[in-house]
């Protein structure tokens, strides 16, 4: 499916939102599981933003928190170099 569709008569680019994969799929968010968390982190090691990645307030809250509590215990990285 396309993100951006653009409506012929109009000439405007209509923004396709996208779905929370938390609550598409079931999923359960966990620090342990480091690879999910890993999708969520940019280069530098920042967490990404709802806007960005897609999320709905309630899981980018859970999120957040399980990367911050795998960083604590070493599962994920900071910074990176």
């Amino acid at each position: 499916m396309k993100r951006d569709m653009i409506d012929k008569k109009q000439k405007k680019v209509v923004r396709l939102k996208k779905k929370c994969l938390f609550c598409k799929e079931n999923l359960v968010i966990d620090y342990k599981d480091v690879d999910l968390l890993s999708r969520f982190i940019n280069v530098k090691g920042r967490i990404t933003s709802r806007r960005v990645n897609g999320n709905c307030a309630k899981h980018q809250r859970k999120m957040s928190r399980e990367i911050k509590r795998a960083r604590f215990l070493a599962l994920l990285p900071y910074v990176s170099k």
